[in-house]
């Protein structure tokens, strides 16, 4: 099967560098050509335009910044949709809308082609090392199809059900995942003002009922203090907002959610759209003048589980 691979930016230049290392018919387009020259030395193909890199392979994937993005990529005149021809697969990686994946799926169809939409979870990290997760929707003959390529960029893949419910189920984690942030800034504060060793709270709240994959991972850079998460700002606020979008479309009344859009949107205003997304804790930090340091925690986070064949869950 050769494969297409449109953005390589923090999370699709990891899924692609894995397609690459497990031998992959790799074809690669980025508008950042320091990028694609590094994959092109690594031995990936490369193409002027989206269209042209459709024309080329089986299965086209996309992993982009918004919806807007990858909808400008899919129809533009040079885009996927015009080098589309029958039976072939396009693959929609990004965090998106579900109407949005859905009017570009009958697009694709149109074309008498497939769409997936295939959202991954789990931190740049694990993107890396090929151990992320990966929700995918649409088709089961093409999901299966696809498999080998979903277990060599993913470890745990989820079947989520028809095309949308991989991007649905993918908006609700990073929902938890915000929520779940927010509160460890309002939890470190009080820690903090408690004179507590944070090291151990951090191992208190690891083997606790308040456990999270946030609080195992995110803590550790904020208690380092470099915050470096390989998540930004804007494209939080992009995941909260796409969830209260989808409450708000599905006529259900929230609370929790409509707060975190407006602390995320104070962090963007305070720190920048490009701050890590970590630093939504500087708020408490500084509304409180305190810091939460601790010795003994890593600047960047690094997946130590061995790389290993991934399989459906």
């Amino acid at each position: 099967m050769k494969v297409g691979f449109i953005g390589l930016g923090n999370v699709g230049g990891k899924l692609a560098g894995s397609l690459l290392r497990n031998k992959f018919d790799l074809t690669v387009r980025d508008l950042d050509i320091n990028l694609v020259k590094d994959f092109q030395n690594k031995g990936a193909k490369i193409v002027s335009s989206p269209k042209e890199l459709a024309e080329q392979v089986d299965l086209i994937i996309t992993c982009l910044p918004s919806p807007k993005i990858c909808s400008e990529v899919m129809e533009a005149e040079d885009g996927v949709i015009s080098g589309l021809s029958k039976n072939k697969i396009w693959l929609e990686m990004s965090t998106t809308d579900e109407s949005e994946v859905k009017r570009l799926g009958k697009l694709v169809k149109n074309k008498e082609c497939i769409a997936l939409d295939g959202p991954v979870s789990g931190g740049c990290h694990r993107a890396a090392t090929g151990n992320i997760a990966i929700f995918v929707g649409g088709e089961r003959d093409a999901f299966e199809k696809i498999l080998p390529a979903l277990t060599s960029m993913g470890k745990k893949i989820l079947h989520a059900g028809e095309l949308g419910s991989a991007t649905v189920l993918k908006v609700i984690t990073n929902y938890l995942a915000s929520a779940h942030l927010v509160a460890l800034g309002e939890a470190w504060t009080v820690a903090k003002k408690s004179n507590l060793d944070l090291l151990k709270v951090y191992n208190g709240i690891a083997v606790s009922s308040g456990n999270s994959f946030v609080h195992e991972t995110e803590s550790q850079v904020i208690l380092n203090g470099s915050y470096n998460i390989n998540f930004t700002m804007d494209l939080v606020l992009k995941d909260t907002s796409l969830f209260d979008s989808l409450a708000k479309k599905l006529n259900a009344p929230l609370e929790i959610s409509p707060l975190i859009v407006k602390i995320f949107k104070d962090g963007q205003k305070k720190y920048g759209s490009r701050a890590w997304s970590s630093m939504i804790v500087k708020r408490m930090e500084d509304l409180n003048n305190i810091n939460f340091r601790a010795d003994g925690f890593p600047d960047e986070l690094v997946d130590n589980e061995q790389e290993e064949k991934g399989y459906e869950i």
